[in-house]
């Protein structure tokens, strides 16, 4: 799997307020939570509640949308990231990665009864105002193609 480029990584671990879009019948929803970066995995670990809007949205479209962004007034300074991915419940071996790098950032997060959630990450663009006005960095993940279900099978 190839990663993104570590201007990007560098710039996820280095904020924790995720904006956390969701969609399902034709509504959009968003919600702001605190995420930790699996690096290893290219993936964001948050949580929330099953009752939640967001996440009773994903139970029915596992498609979601975010950003994350640095505040500033200052253009030349602007930087963000817009990501696109796919969420799912953390489960056994990735919830036990997925909980010690969320506490590992959280150590208060120990008191709550929550639910973690994986955002596994397939689309990350990246403005930096620092490189050059609008500058993007754009990775995008390599889908694993099918022989039996290619252009030339058809």
């Amino acid at each position: 799997m190839s990663l993104p480029d570590k201007r990007i990584v560098s710039f996820i671990n280095n904020h924790h307020v995720l904006t956390l879009a969701t969609c399902n019948d034709e509504e959009p929803y968003c919600a702001n939570c605190f995420y930790v970066y699996m690096e290893e995995d290219n993936s964001l670990v948050f949580t929330s509640d099953f009752d939640t809007k967001h996440i009773q949205q994903a139970s029915h479209n596992v498609f979601v949308a975010g950003s994350i962004v640095l505040e500033t007034n200052i253009i030349g300074k602007l930087r963000g990231v817009q990501l696109q991915g796919i969420v799912s419940e953390a489960r056994d071996e990735l919830y036990t990665k997925a909980r010690a790098a969320y506490l590992k950032r959280f150590p208060v997060a120990m008191l709550m009864k929550t639910t973690l959630w994986v955002i596994d990450l397939t689309f990350l663009k990246f403005t930096d105002n620092t490189l050059g006005f609008g500058k993007k960095l754009i990775w995008e993940k390599e889908l694993i193609v099918n022989p039996f279900f290619s252009k030339e099978n058809s």
